[in-house]
């Protein structure tokens, strides 16, 4: 039997008003899914990446990688999930801004009672990847000092926490003396207000010199040559987005001119792809939730059909922590 949905699908890519408000028809889950009526869904840059046409989708796509809520059906082959268990999940295929959806069993996680599902999409996919990122593609040490780029935002401040609870010195970027308030109170040692300094000569003054172990850029275009020379020999950079645009294609050489640096460009689908790598991480992050390492700090709600008007705000850097959006 089919369940009548509303989700947003987009049949051409461009900015927020491509997304459409439907009605949907939700079949039963075919075999290796499980049906998830919504409770909450985080808006990540990545969504906007995808409607966009940054990252292309075939056409007409759903919208939206982040969701929790409860199974309302199983389909065949099913054995780890029952009707009624509260889950949460992070990539897999687009489609989460719908009120009930049908999602692959492989990218759904169980919820601890702990965790609501207001925190799970707000922490999820944003936990996800900065575990991976800090303690897999690189992984930081205490006494480390690491450059993360935008750290007002949603990952941003998960990371901030993190980092400084691994023992790291966090130097964050952020737009605005406002930010730099929300950034210390989570963590960023050594707020930098890009629009007022040179983040680069005051990384070198706050590492006398020396530079840091490893960048988080998530900008691109209008950083990452700044993000090579902020780094100390043999550092690593991470670019792991693009909100200011592609960064254009450089010189190899650079990096042996610059001292033997390293560059990866990294993607949560490849470090999740695996169910045990998924598990594993899903487990840190709610582990972190639970003790109190990381907390969703600053979260903007928004009615499940505003979900233009989130892109918006994100995108026009109006916000910062969080977005989630509620059915």
């Amino acid at each position: 039997m089919t369940t009548t949905a509303h989700a947003f699908k987009f049949s051409r890519t461009g900015g927020p008003d491509v997304l459409e408000w439907v009605s949907d028809q939700v079949p039963p889950p075919a075999e290796g899914q499980v049906q998830i009526r919504h409770e909450a869904i985080g808006v990540n840059y990545i969504d906007v990446y995808h409607r966009s046409g940054i990252y292309p989708l075939p056409l007409p796509s759903g919208i939206g990688v982040e969701g929790a809520g409860t199974i309302e059906a199983v389909g065949s082959g099913v054995s780890d999930f029952a009707v009624g268990d509260r889950v949460a999940y992070a990539g897999g295929p687009p489609g989460a801004y719908a009120t009930v959806r049908n999602a692959p069993a492989a990218r759904v996680v169980k919820l601890p009672a702990e965790v609501s599902s207001k925190a799970a999409a707000s922490l999820t996919f944003k936990g996800l990847t900065v575990e991976y990122l800090i303690r897999r593609c690189h992984q930081v040490k205490a006494g480390d000092f690491v450059l993360w780029h935008a750290a007002a935002g949603g990952i941003g401040l998960i990371a901030c926490q993190w980092l400084k609870a691994m023992g790291a010195t966090v130097i964050g970027t952020v737009g605005s003396e406002e930010k730099t308030k929300l950034v210390r109170a989570n963590g960023c040692d050594h707020p930098i207000v890009y629009t007022k300094q040179s983040f680069v000569e005051q990384v070198k003054e706050i590492t006398k010199g020396e530079g840091v172990a490893v960048v988080y850029d998530s900008v691109g275009a209008q950083t990452f040559g700044g993000s090579l020379d902020c780094l100390r020999m043999t550092g690593t950079l991470v670019s792991f987005g693009t909100s200011s645009g592609p960064v254009p294609p450089f010189d190899l050489g650079v990096l042996g001119a610059k001292g033997s640096l390293f560059v990866t460009r990294p993607s949560i689908a490849h470090y999740t792809a695996k169910r045990p790598d998924l598990e594993k991480g899903a487990a840190a992050v709610f582990e972190a939730i639970e003790s109190g390492t990381i907390k969703a700090a600053g979260v903007t709600e928004y009615l499940l059909p505003d979900a233009a008007q989130a892109h918006r705000d994100l995108e026009a850097r109006k916000t910062s922590g969080s977005l989630i959006l509620l059915p």
